[in-house]
């Protein structure tokens, strides 16, 4: 059987977690950057000679022009994920786009139904799911009985002021940042979606949440708790079930991925998540089954996430 060529890759936008996506490429067969634009010339060139990426585009209407490319990967402030994601499916290409993809649901199902009009992938940059060790950890969650409870954390210090996760006109915020993990994770284990969410924010100068608490109520009895922020540094991923507990020391980027479940710590070899993410796509592109982050998965973020900000705006909580 003959090998399958490697996606041609072009990306939109330079921002800190491209080199850290490009790193995983390196890693893969299954993908070749060939193509970066940015909104200057300048910039473009200089960092496509930084990453040996061959062309370069002083903008992105310049990337999504160029014929070679097959798939973009949007690495765009919040605010542009959407309107830059119908931009690229309208020019033909394939789209893996970062988290998340959007606070407003109308615009997931907009987005999914252009891709699938025309026969296109698009899929959500949430990495850790493509970790093993998620799947163990989802294996694990049925042999705990009934499960129970779910916590997550997901913080960082960001001390730059001028970060645009700090911006609200570009939709930033502790919740639209690390947030989306903890919400995701919440969804994935609880294997269903949530029924009614409550949000408390705390709102720093610049106007955008630097802490955000979440509780998730399931149809099933199931309670998710998180806590995410700017303020602080912590992570972790814990179900809690009538027969045992499991808990991911590093769920997001699994460095290193360890499990402990009831005490017994189990590690797994080391795997990068950003290759495991564009094999997967790469893949769905080149077989034409769906990618592993789908239209279900964006569409339940979108939800849930809309919901949250709005129980934190108005005090209350939000039935879904």
């Amino acid at each position: 059987m003959t090998e399958a060529r490697p996606v041609r890759w072009g990306i939109l936008g330079t921002g800190g977690i491209v080199p850290i996506l490009l790193t995983g490429a390196r890693m893969t067969d299954a993908v070749e950057f060939i193509a970066v634009g940015s909104r200057s010339e300048e910039r473009a060139v200089a960092f496509a000679a930084e990453h040996s990426i061959p062309r370069a585009h002083g903008s992105y209407e310049g990337l999504l022009a160029n014929a070679d490319v097959e798939a973009v990967y949007i690495a765009l402030p919040n605010a542009l994920h959407h309107p830059w994601t119908l931009r690229a499916l309208e020019a033909g290409k394939h789209v893996l786009v970062e988290k998340p993809y959007s606070l407003h649901p109308d615009e997931v199902t907009a987005a999914f139904d252009a891709a699938d009009a025309s026969g296109l992938v698009l899929s959500e940059a949430l990495m850790w799911r493509h970790h093993p060790q998620v799947a163990a950890l989802q294996t694990i969650i049925g042999q705990l009985g009934a499960l129970q409870v779910i916590r997550s954390t997901f913080s960082f210090v960001l001390d730059n002021a001028d970060d645009i996760r700090l911006q609200p006109g570009l939709d930033g915020g502790s919740l639209l940042d690390v947030g989306t993990y903890c919400v995701s994770a919440s969804r994935i284990l609880a294997g269903e979606e949530p029924e009614e969410v409550y949000g408390v924010a705390t709102i720093g100068s610049s106007g955008v949440d630097v802490r955000f608490t979440g509780l998730l109520r399931f149809p099933a009895g199931v309670v998710a708790e998180f806590t995410c922020g700017f303020t602080t540094d912590h992570r972790g991923l814990e179900a809690i079930g009538t027969g045992g507990s499991v808990l991911a020391t590093d769920p997001w980027h699994a460095r290193p991925a360890v499990i402990v479940r009831d005490g017994v710590p189990m590690e797994f070899e080391p795997a990068n998540a950003y290759r495991l993410e564009l094999e997967d796509v790469s893949g769905a592109i080149r077989s034409g089954r769906g990618p592993l982050v789908d239209r279900a998965h964006s569409l339940g973020q979108a939800q849930t996430i809309q919901a949250l900000l709005r129980s934190a705006a108005t005090g209350a909580p939000v039935l879904l």
